[in-house]
């Protein structure tokens, strides 16, 4: 027998498992509770899949939100009036509405692992995406350490490494911010107030390795005012790091 049959015996045993399982228990959607047959989306119905909304340009690079109508000349986007970045650009997969906020949610307060295929999957339907982040080197938004061990995992960081695998090549995770300060949810406060309690909650980790000439990509699970993104920006740009961006699962 060839190796590569010994080699994708695992593989098929898991598929048949799920084929199995999913005849005794069919999926169901995370956003409207129906059966998810027919859909590309393991965990989102064919109805509630064709809603998302993949971001396609002409989108705000700075924020990657979505621009609609006729755009020239120079645009000023609206969610990133204030923000005063100190990263370069930003880009976003979909809209966090709808079924995207139900995988998003579902992984970060539900342990909703099994929703990071569905996510793979919609970063293969977005060519675009997978070539901005291949190559570089994705830094996950940290937790803190308390948090992190409630929540046993850190939702940007499992994001970070489907893209990594899935963008393929030299592209890959490395962990180099720590989180200083423990603060409550910022989902509440306005940009003014999250930048001002944001401020020194990230450091470079211990023993970090910086390269001033590596592309370095800031990932989070959503993007809603960037003061987070901002804040971790900072504190690799003071580490020596000159090619900072960012890119997100969602943006809200």
């Amino acid at each position: 027998m060839a190796v590569t049959d010994i080699d994708e015996r695992p593989a098929r045993r898991r598929a048949v498992v799920r084929v199995l399982g999913d005849l005794i228990f069919p999926p169901v959607c995370l956003h409207c509770g129906e059966l998810c047959e027919g859909s590309i989306l393991r965990h989102l119905c064919a109805r509630c899949t064709g809603l998302l909304t993949l971001v396609q340009p002409p989108h705000c690079t700075t924020c990657g939100h979505p621009y609609y109508g006729e755009v020239e000349g120079e645009r000023i986007c609206p969610h990133c009036e204030g923000l005063r970045p100190v990263f370069g650009e930003g880009r976003t997969l979909t809209l966090y509405q709808g079924g995207a906020q139900d995988l998003v949610q579902e992984l970060k307060y539900h342990r909703g692992l099994f929703v990071l295929e569905d996510m793979a999957q919609l970063l293969r339907q977005h060519g675009g995406l997978l070539a901005y982040v291949r190559g570089a080197v994705l830094v996950p938004v940290p937790l803190h350490p308390r948090k992190e061990r409630e929540r046993t995992y850190n939702q940007s960081a499992l994001w970070a490494e489907v893209m990594a695998r899935e963008a393929g090549g030299d592209t890959r995770v490395e962990g180099l911010l720590q989180r200083m300060v423990d603060t409550e949810s910022q989902t509440t406060f306005d940009r003014a107030t999250r930048r001002e309690r944001l401020k020194n909650a990230f450091a470079p980790a211990s023993g970090a390795a910086i390269n001033p000439d590596s592309h370095y990509l800031l990932v989070d699970d959503v993007f809603t005012t960037g003061s987070t993104l901002n804040a971790c920006a900072h504190a690799l740009r003071a580490a020596g790091a000159l090619n900072v961006d960012v890119v997100t699962f969602g943006h809200g």
